[in-house]
């Protein structure tokens, strides 16, 4: 009799499962196809983003010309973080469903007698900066720590910057040793 119970209970929850499966492809189409777009500086800069956050399209109106290029380029970037956090705004107003659905079913600790109950230990991941990553409000495209890959918009080619290398002599001759070709 327990066993019965135990195996429709089961049933029961493996049918609820297969619900939210079904129900997450569909979200996940949904929000595939979400998009968002904020204009700034009174129209004159206006960045759209795919669900991801992505920048997707940028235009500019009438009057850009009127803005000098820095102020040009932290248009663009204000444009896309606003566009980038109303997209997440939607995508969570689009999983709310499968969250409440999602507190309705059993947790493991439920179903598995002694099964210790780990949900609040799982850390939340923190959210990435909005500033430069060298932290400082200048409009050098190389930070100062090295590393950092910037395009000239003239000759499109990155331009690399390495501050904490090891010099090589490219002059000196191979010792013999191990890489020689008779060994």
């Amino acid at each position: 009799m327990v066993n019965e119970q135990a195996r429709a209970e089961m049933l029961s929850v493996l049918g609820d499962v297969r619900e939210q499966l079904r129900m997450i492809a569909r979200m996940q189409q949904d929000r595939a196809r979400l998009t968002a777009s904020a204009s700034v500086r009174n129209k004159r800069v206006t960045v759209t983003v795919n669900a991801d956050g992505v920048v997707v399209e940028t235009k500019f109106g009438p009057g850009i010309d009127e803005l000098g290029y820095g102020e040009i380029a932290r248009a663009v970037t204000e444009a896309a973080q606003q566009a980038a956090a109303e997209v997440a705004r939607r995508g969570s107003d689009l999983l709310a469903p499968l969250h409440d659905q999602r507190a309705r079913l059993p947790k493991l600790t439920d179903l598995i007698e002694g099964m210790p109950d780990i949900a609040d230990e799982v850390p939340t991941p923190m959210p990435a900066p909005l500033t430069k990553p060298d932290g400082t409000e200048t409009d050098d495209p190389v930070s100062a720590e090295g590393g950092t890959v910037s395009a000239d918009a003239d000759d499109a080619q990155p331009v690399m910057l390495f501050t904490d290398v090891e010099s090589r002599d490219h002059d000196r001759k191979p010792a013999h040793g191990v890489t020689e070709s008779s060994w």
